[in-house]
């Protein structure tokens, strides 16, 4: 065959290899984001670094779970929230590795690298490292971090390229 000496097959990787880069992608983005707010905004609770006007870096933990729910709780609840988070990692990887698409394999990435970035606070600190603070006016919305971004960002995936998924298929019904 002339003219194809030194040319490769292309590899067509399955479409969980994308979410299996996408995970521990973002969960090392959050881990240096958090390292870098601990660092940075020291010491927590104080005033931290305006952006915007509706968005300040300011460092805070938070021991409970979405939102600072259960935050009183007992320790053992730690172990409690990190057992629960596994297991639903396992699922997701589940989930991950029959993905049918990469951007939904990249979705389900995201989530599992955002959790994985929130455990690993749970686990070395017994909180989840928050600093991103946004507020509206009188609006203020609790405060973040990286890893929650992506797990809003994988949902918003999900749900939109589902939602775009299943038009199609409810119009030829």
């Amino acid at each position: 065959m002339a003219g194809t000496a030194g040319m490769t097959t292309p590899v067509h990787r399955p479409a969980r290899y994308f979410g299996l880069m996408a995970a521990p992608t973002a969960a090392a983005i959050d881990q240096a984001s958090k390292a870098w707010a601990l660092d940075a905004l020291w010491p927590p609770y104080s005033e931290g670094i305006t952006l915007l006007p509706v968005l300040n870096l300011r460092l805070g933990f938070n021991t409970g779970v979405t939102f600072g729910m259960f935050a009183e709780s007992a320790a053992g609840a730690v172990w409690l929230l990190v057992g629960i988070k596994l297991a639903i990692v396992a699922w997701l990887l589940h989930w991950l590795w029959r993905a049918a698409s990469r951007i939904e394999a990249v979705a389900i990435g995201l989530i599992i690298g955002g959790a994985l970035g929130n455990i690993l606070d749970r686990l070395r600190i017994g909180a989840v490292t928050d600093f991103i603070d946004a507020h509206y006016g009188g609006s203020h919305w609790p405060t973040f971090n990286l890893a929650d971004v992506a797990i809003v960002c994988g949902v918003t995936l999900l749900v939109l390229f589902g939602l775009r998924a299943a038009a199609p298929q409810a119009t030829q019904q």
